[in-house]
């Protein structure tokens, strides 16, 4: 692995984690175009640092926004809070649940059953493009009868839901299908936006620390990791300058009404998926 395979993952990771695409889908494929093992230590250390770039990218690019609505007052943090706990639960219940299904009964007598042995088959992730691209048309094509909704905890809870189904498969876009649900919920287009947002910076440290329990189960060299450091540091940096240029895209995006043209390209990349994962 090279700098310039280093850069073509971060502006890949950065750009597709942050527009609702489905990031891991890319990067497989990006990781497959190069010649690349995505189960490498090296490679494993340089997606963790890759996601620490995109989590910096949100934080930093909606940080007034959050200030204004989510920090003005004692009583606006108190309310917002309830409304990410409500998701986030959601999302570790509907998440936690699924896992153990797949792993006791879908990939029972497997050796070692792990949802992890999913996320390279090109089935999967094409039907969870699939299934995005659909949520995501229907939302962005949907007529909104009336004034918007505000973000309630029913809207919360469905919004972590559908979050939860996205966790163990690849392919199936946090960010797409959680502002879909808002957007189908009544929840006016930049809120939807704002409050997926959200909830990725609550759930980006901890598959952070998973990837980097995973990296240390693997039992790397210490001298694989400091050689794969300055790499991963400059792919961190582009994964954040990536990240924050796909943010103003989709913000834009958004307020145009184009939403719907992500889910069209999601269906064609579940297509594409099948025919080169094969």
């Amino acid at each position: 692995m090279n700098l310039l395979h280093v850069l073509v993952l971060g502006l890949v990771q950065g750009i597709a984690e942050l527009l609702p695409v489905s990031s891991s889908a890319h990067v497989i494929l990006a990781e497959r175009a190069m010649g690349l093992d995505p189960t490498s230590p090296s490679m494993t250390f340089l997606l963790v640092m890759l996601h620490t770039g995109t989590m910096f990218a949100v934080i930093g690019y909606f940080w007034n926004t959050w200030r204004t609505r989510y920090f003005s007052s004692r009583a606006a943090f108190l309310a917002n809070a309830k409304l990410v706990a409500i998701a986030t639960l959601s999302t570790a219940l509907v998440g936690g649940l699924l896992k153990v299904l797949i792993e006791r009964v879908a990939l029972r007598g497997s050796e070692h059953a792990e949802v992890e042995q999913l996320f390279g088959n090109p089935f999967v992730m094409a039907g969870g493009l699939a299934a995005a691209g659909v949520l995501i048309v229907v939302s962005g094509l949907r007529r909104r009868r009336g004034p918007a909704t505000p973000l309630g905890a029913r809207q919360a809870a469905w919004v972590g839901v559908v979050q939860g189904l996205c966790l163990p498969f690849r392919g199936f876009s946090r960010s797409g299908s959680t502002i879909s649900t808002a957007l189908l919920a009544g929840v006016e287009r930049l809120e939807a936006e704002e409050f997926s947002f959200a909830l990725a910076v609550v759930l980006t440290p901890p598959v952070i620390a998973l990837e980097a329990w995973r990296l240390v189960k693997a039992r790397p060299e210490a001298g694989d990791l400091s050689a794969a450091l300055v790499p991963s540091l400059f792919g961190m940096a582009c994964s954040f300058v990536a990240g924050w240029i796909a943010l103003k895209w989709l913000a834009a995006w958004l307020e145009r009404g184009h939403w719907h043209w992500f889910g069209f390209y999601c269906l064609a990349a579940s297509i594409v998926v099948l025919a080169t994962g094969r």
